[in-house]
């Protein structure tokens, strides 16, 4: 089963053909997004890769975590979910209509 992963503390000028190219010697890499401003099109630090399978995932934390990447020691683990709200009121304008 595929295991994503978050990068963390990447350097601006990072692309995704290196990080790629960081995490295929641990394994089949089945996805990848590097997480850029929607304004500027710039890097912010961070991103996301999917790998094959758990031993894979388990391998690139192993080896990658805290290694110096472009100026940087960057911050591999596995990622989480994003919480969901609960539905709760968003405090807008209609919030309280009766």
């Amino acid at each position: 089963m595929a295991k994503k992963l978050y990068i963390g503390n990447l350097n601006y000028s990072t692309d995704e053909a290196s990080i790629r190219k960081m995490f295929e010697p641990h394994g089949e890499v089945v996805s990848l997004n590097l997480i850029t401003d929607k304004y500027t099109g710039q890097s912010k630090g961070f991103g996301f890769v999917e790998m094959a399978s758990d031993e894979a995932a388990k391998a690139a934390i192993a080896a990658l975590n805290g290694q110096q990447i472009d100026g940087r020691a960057i911050r591999v683990n596995e990622a989480f979910d994003k919480p969901r709200g609960d539905g709760g009121s968003r405090g807008g304008r209609d919030s309280h209509r009766w």
